[in-house]
């Protein structure tokens, strides 16, 4: 089989050409909707603050002007399941944003959330070779960070160095042009399985796209959801979704750490389903509209009624308490808040200095939640939507968006152009950032 991508130059260069050309798709492959935005972009010009744009937006200089959502086929717990019914699913949410927006798009950024993410935390540290920090000295240190073994079949989706120490003067964003002896750097490395990244390529260039860009889905919504003295001090991201739950950590506006419960809305809808011994569909429209976690003396008089078309009369006409659906909706919130608690526990989320809690996707729209995930995570929650950007429509701005708002935001800020540095050859240890780099190289 081809590379799985072109080199990670290339990718680049792609991402650059689609914004010379001033158009680029983004596309948040989700397990119950895959949400398409096109975004225009118009140069350097900033837009106004008169717009209640947020502050990132108002740097980002772009525009969205299409945006599409279609219900998700062949995506389970995040990660395609059937080929053909999910490259159906993109080509209708890019065809309709396309349309909207009046435009043709060939590159794509895409977000996924399964793949099992794993977080690695790598160091290293050169001395300095002239007196002041150059680009080879960031390039040789980050060649020093060993690469734990990541395990066969895996892939590197992020590296960012999150921290550079030089000398005994820590937490320096960007230490070229200073000066000292001694340069250290933090790098957090996130893998996934490959075969989750390989598929949703394929189904992508099924779709004669170009794919210029590829983040994780709880990265990308931690960046639309948190504000930045939250992303500064240290805050959690939920991204709580259809199939899966994505867990991301920022610190320093960097993500420290990411996770994934692969549990998530469609679990609660499900239950419902069985529950009830209703159709999914009956069971989705009856969480939206009635569902909550936390019961009050009214909700055993509140009565739902359950239609239905068996031909049964008795069955069709049935009616529950609101008691009885929060009975059933209840136990598999815990269960899923009570998985995210053992991964920020994992993570040692109890020893940043703010332990703010950001729920959002759309399974976090379940009323009640917050004050639920407060007593089991014992922390400050709140619910998270994404920041405003530039001509998103209404029905594009709710919590289910954080992660394609996210994406836009991504595209115009990329964090990964620390991969441009040159990392010396005759620098690499055994087990060196080289794997890493060398996969970078080729793949993206």
């Amino acid at each position: 089989m081809r590379d799985l991508y072109q080199s990670q130059r290339a990718m680049r260069n792609m991402r650059q050409a689609a914004m010379q050309r001033g158009v680029v798709a983004i596309l948040d492959v989700g397990s119950s909707k895959i949400a398409c935005l096109v975004l225009r972009f118009d140069g350097p010009e900033q837009f106004g603050e008169a717009d209640g744009v947020g502050s990132m937006a108002g740097q980002s200089s772009f525009r969205v002007i299409g945006a599409a959502t279609t219900r998700s086929r062949g995506v389970r717990f995040g990660e395609v399941n059937a080929m053909a019914e999910t490259e159906r699913a993109i080509r209708t949410a890019v065809q309709a944003a396309q349309k909207m927006a009046n435009v043709r798009v060939d590159h794509v950024i895409a977000c996924l959330s399964g793949g099992r993410p794993r977080s690695y935390g790598l160091d290293g540290q050169v001395e300095v070779a002239g007196q002041v920090v150059t680009e080879g000295d960031i390039g040789r240190v980050l060649a020093e960070c060993e690469v734990p073994d990541i395990g066969e079949g895996r892939e590197v989706l992020h590296a960012q160095p999150i921290n550079f120490a030089l000398d005994h003067r820590s937490g320096l964003a960007d230490p070229r042009g200073q000066i000292g002896q001694t340069l250290a750097t933090d790098m957090h490395l996130m893998t996934v399985e490959a075969s989750t990244i390989e598929n949703l390529l394929y189904c992508i260039k099924r779709c004669d796209l170009e794919l210029a860009g590829l983040a994780s889905s709880a990265y990308a919504a931690g960046i639309s959801s948190l504000v930045e003295d939250e992303q500064e001090l240290g805050a959690a991201c939920i991204d709580m979704g259809g199939g899966s739950t994505g867990l991301s950590i920022f610190m320093r506006k960097h993500m420290i750490y990411s996770d994934c419960v692969r549990m998530g809305g469609d679990h609660v809808t499900s239950d419902i389903s069985m529950g009830l011994q209703v159709a999914p569909a009956m069971a989705e429209r009856i969480k939206t509209f009635y569902g909550g976690v936390l019961a009050t003396g009214m909700d055993d008089r509140e009565m739902i009624e359950i239609g239905s078309d068996t031909g049964d009369w008795e069955h069709d006409r049935r009616t529950v308490s609101r008691a009885e659906l929060i009975g059933i909706m209840r136990p598999r919130v815990e269960e899923i808040l009570e998985e995210v608690r053992l991964r920020l526990d994992a993570a040692g989320f109890e020893y940043l200095p703010s332990q703010q809690i950001v729920l959002t996707g759309g399974a976090s729209q379940i009323p009640g939640l917050d004050g639920l995930a407060s007593k089991i995570l014992g922390q400050q929650v709140r619910l998270g939507r994404p920041l405003r950007v530039q001509g998103l429509p209404q029905a594009a701005t709710g919590s289910a968006f954080s992660a394609a708002v996210g994406l836009s935001l991504f595209a115009a800020h990329p964090q990964d152009e620390w991969w441009d540095f040159d990392i010396p050859a005759e620098k690499y240890p055994a087990r060196s950032l080289k794997r890493a780099v060398r996969w970078f190289r080729e793949n993206w």
